[in-house]
């Protein structure tokens, strides 16, 4: 899996860094996604997807090939 997250689509909800926080992170100055690993373990795989559907911008891509 490799993940992909699109900051100017970001509205700073969180909600991907309270589902997966090993892989998202937000900035200290606006809130906006950081994304910590491009290429998750898949432990985190199932997290990573709920919090891609959760997003309410839908900042987050997944590429699951």
């Amino acid at each position: 899996m490799k993940v992909a997250v699109d900051q100017s689509k970001c509205v700073s909800s969180g909600q991907c860094v309270l589902l997966a926080p090993e892989v998202f992170d937000q900035r200290d100055e606006d809130g906006a996604v950081l994304l910590l690993q491009e290429s998750p373990p898949a432990d985190q795989h199932a997290a990573v997807r709920q919090a891609a559907r959760v997003c309410p911008a839908l900042a987050i891509e997944l590429d699951e090939s």
